[in-house]
């Protein structure tokens, strides 16, 4: 093991030998940040797709009785769903999860209850977006849609979403930086992402400050290559639009 005479005495000096010690940590950490902020963000927009479906369907008093229960059931689902992940921290429902689960008798790894977390608390925030997003469209063409014989799938899949995830993109980019540093929070359960590697390596030294510095360092570079991509993504979804309206109206891209 690395001992403190091993570290500068110096603040800038101190902070390189953290990092040419400690780098396999630090880079271990960067991989289950990057992990746990890009998949659970992924899996929480496809969670946000259905809800949003049983958040929005319009409940009405005629039809079976077991169709409209289960509309109804399904739509106060959501609704409290929604509630519930926006209304507490994510540190909480991480400590609620992980370790009221064990309490059950349900046990599983720490990555595994983390990426859980992610994606179900990320889920709640971009229902809300995509039902924004949703309804904000043009009620006509579900209207037109309905009038061709379409089903509520159909509709969904090749009408409403497209238009809504075009939308919606920067939201979603807005939301993967937002995971991206509150994955930080699932070190309370021991997920080795990047702080939890960082107070790691700092408690070896007891050299908080240049550690953390290391940390806020690399957090910072993430977001920033993360804000990068997320606005040339825009730029070009931009662009296909305006190739697809072009296109339509017989003008030339």
């Amino acid at each position: 093991m690395i001992i403190l005479a091993d570290i500068a005495p110096g603040f800038l000096r101190g902070m390189v030998d953290l990092v040419i010690h400690y780098y396999p940590l630090y880079l271990q950490g960067i991989m289950y940040t990057l992990l746990l902020a890009i998949a659970g963000t992924l899996i929480g927009l496809f969670i946000a797709f259905i809800l949003v479906i049983m958040k929005i369907q319009t409940l009405n008093r005629y039809g079976l009785f077991v169709t409209r229960a289960l509309k109804w059931g399904s739509k106060r689902f959501a609704e409290i769903y929604v509630t519930i992940f926006r209304g507490t921290p994510m540190m909480v429902q991480a400590m609620l999860f992980y370790y009221g689960l064990a309490r059950a008798g349900v046990r599983m790894p720490v990555l595994v209850a983390g990426l859980t977390v992610v994606s179900l608390n990320t889920a709640a925030y971009l229902t809300e977006i995509l039902r924004s997003g949703l309804q904000g469209l043009d009620a006509g063409q579900r209207e037109a849609a309905e009038s061709l014989g379409m089903s509520t799938r159909q509709i969904y899949q090749k009408i409403l979403f497209p238009q809504a995830f075009r939308n919606m993109i920067p939201a979603i980019g807005n939301e993967l930086i937002v995971n991206l540093k509150d994955t930080a929070v699932l070190s309370v359960i021991g997920t080795t992402e990047l702080f939890y590697m960082g107070r790691s390596v700092a408690g070896a030294h007891y050299r908080y400050t240049e550690a953390f510095v290391i940390v806020a360092i690399i957090y910072l570079l993430i977001v920033m290559v993360a804000v990068y991509g997320l606005r040339k993504l825009s730029d070009y979804m931009g662009r296909e639009s305006k190739h697809i309206l072009a296109s339509e109206s017989g003008e030339l891209a």
